[in-house]
C-alpha cells in the first residue's frame, strides 16, 4: 500500500482554499488533507509554505474562506490550484470598521 505525503492541508470543512506546508512548484500536485475526503490538484503557480491556493475556481467577487469564515473577496476569477494572497483578494478582515459585502 502506497503512503501518500500531504502537503497542504484544509482548516475547516467548508473552506475553498487550501494552505501549503512545503514549498511547492507550479505543475506540482498538491496532495490535501481535507478531512475525510483527501484530494490532490495540479497547482498552477509556485507555492511558498504557508501561503494559500484555490481548492477550486473562485469567481470575481467570491467569498474566500478559511477557518470556516470569509477571510476576503476576490477581485478577480481564480483557478482552481493558483495562488491566493493579496494580488487576487481583497481582505474583509483586520481593516477596523468592517462593511458588509453582499454575497
Amino acid at each position: 500500500m502506497k503512503t501518500i505525503k500531504y502537503n497542504a492541508l484544509v482548516m475547516h470543512e467548508d473552506d475553498n482554499v487550501a494552505t501549503a506546508v512545503d514549498d511547492m512548484l507550479s505543475g506540482d500536485r498538491a496532495h490535501i488533507r481535507h478531512h475525510d475526503n483527501d484530494q490532490s490538484i495540479r497547482l498552477v503557480n509556485d507555492i511558498k509554505f504557508g501561503h494559500k491556493f484555490a481548492l477550486a475556481d473562485i469567481n470575481k467577487d467570491g467569498e474566500i474562506m478559511k477557518y470556516g469564515e470569509t477571510i476576503g473577496v476576490s477581485n478577480r476569477d481564480i483557478k482552481k490550484g493558483e495562488h491566493v494572497h493579496i494580488h487576487n483578494i481583497d481582505s474583509v478582515r483586520g481593516k477596523g470598521a468592517v462593511t458588509k459585502h453582499a454575497f
